[in-house]
């Protein structure tokens, strides 16, 4: 059975600069969907209806006609952020026909001599920016798809804010094409403001001397988060996140989330990692949008309420972290129940009382429990001595595969 629907990588160059399939199947189709510039691109000789993406955009319009011979233009490899990926979610592979060109990250790492398996790539084309953060590194390079003329200024900001300044950008118009331009430029002293609409930025990431050094690993400084002092500190932070083992892909239910530091580290393991954090105070709320813009993953979703009520109807989890509430009825068992089976759970108990509930909660389901101590040394006089944290107590139970 032959496909319906070709996706058709266009660039620069237009029609001219496609191969013989990619102009067989633009001749022989019905409709043809794509942004106006795309269509623009297309000769007189193309005879099937030009279509309009719908705003806000949609695939239903393409979906609606399965059978017909269709086509849908894309900028460059529309399976690199582009619209291919989104309809390779949407129909059966024998339905599609995908003809790529070189994406405008393969030009620019071409025009610039960086090895592409080297380079990280985002897209903030319509995407939050704060996402950027994650990958904020000193000597890391970026290739960051534009939303528009206005995102290498606004990139520019936010590097800036981050304490990376003396980043060097350099910013591509049109690559491929006859009207294509590089602009150059540090963070700190952006010069460049009449910028056309379809750009990518290329960043070579320098940190200030005073930029916060953020790891990947888990166990970011206590002072990367806003709080109110109800935060999972720094050192039992680490240690819970090595027993919640994030996997990409992977959800996780931060359940009185606090300031969201545990959420905010697990998608920080891996891009595709997931989290809900659910918090029902309004002014811990607000620092989880903070910090979760501020170090990077803007995608966690934070959930207005107090468990268990909150949790009814949420998507079931790989993992869960209670750190707040145990002690409240229904949690501990409904968190459980919740659990997809080899999903792991994670409890941190700081009072007797929650101690406690662990402890009954571990002899009837199992287990493992593990008490964590931490002691800081601080000033005694004219010596030091040590000065010991609360202690926590940390219950750790994985679901049976057959659950």
């Amino acid at each position: 059975m032959s496909p319906w629907l070709t996706v058709i990588g266009i660039g620069e160059d237009g029609f001219s600069g496609l191969g013989k399939n990619a102009r067989r199947a633009l001749l022989g189709a019905s409709r043809v969907f794509g942004s106006q510039r795309q269509l623009d691109l297309l000769p007189r000789c193309i005879s099937g209806k030009r279509l309009l993406w719908p705003s806000p955009f949609s695939l239903k319009p393409v979906l609606a006609l399965r059978g017909e011979p269709v086509c849908v233009l894309a900028s460059g490899d529309p399976m690199f952020f582009g619209v291919g990926a989104s309809l390779a979610r949407q129909l059966d592979a024998h339905e599609l026909n995908v003809l790529p060109m070189p994406s405008s990250c393969a030009l620019a790492a071409a025009r610039l001599g960086w090895p592409l398996q080297e380079v990280t790539t985002l897209s903030v084309v319509a995407r939050p920016l704060a996402a950027l953060n994650a990958h904020l590194y000193s000597g890391v390079r970026l290739l960051v798809l534009s939303n528009d003329g206005s995102s290498p200024a606004a990139i520019a900001a936010q590097l800036c804010e981050r304490g990376f300044g003396p980043s060097r950008l350099q910013v591509f118009e049109h690559l491929g094409g006859s009207s294509e331009r590089c602009l150059q430029g540090t963070a700190e002293h952006w010069p460049h403001t009449d910028i056309a609409a379809l750009n990518l930025v290329a960043i070579e990431c320098l940190a200030a001397a005073d930029a916060p050094r953020l790891s990947p690993l888990a166990g970011l400084p206590d002072s990367a988060f806003k709080h109110d002092g109800q935060l999972t500190k720094r050192d039992v932070r680490a240690i819970t996140l090595a027993r919640l083992a994030p996997q990409p892909g992977e959800l996780l239910w931060d359940v009185g989330a606090g300031s969201g530091s545990i959420g905010i580290e697990w998608m920080r393991a891996h891009p595709s990692c997931r989290a809900l954090a659910i918090e029902s105070d309004e002014g811990r709320q607000a620092l989880i949008e903070h910090n979760r813009d501020a170090l990077g993953v803007p995608g966690l979703q934070l959930i207005r309420g107090r468990a268990p009520q909150a949790l009814e109807g949420l998507e079931r989890p790989d993992a869960i972290f209670i750190g707040g509430g145990v002690t409240r009825e229904g949690v501990l068992q409904q968190c459980w129940e919740q659990l997809r089976p080899g999903g792991r759970l994670v409890a941190n108990a700081v009072t007797l009382q929650s101690e406690l509930t662990l402890v009954q909660w571990r002899e009837q389901h199992g287990g493992e429990l593990t008490r964590i101590h931490i002691a800081q040394a601080q000033p005694l006089g004219e010596f030091d001595t040590w000065r010991q944290a609360l202690p926590i107590t940390l219950l750790e139970a994985t679901k049976p595969a057959y659950a």
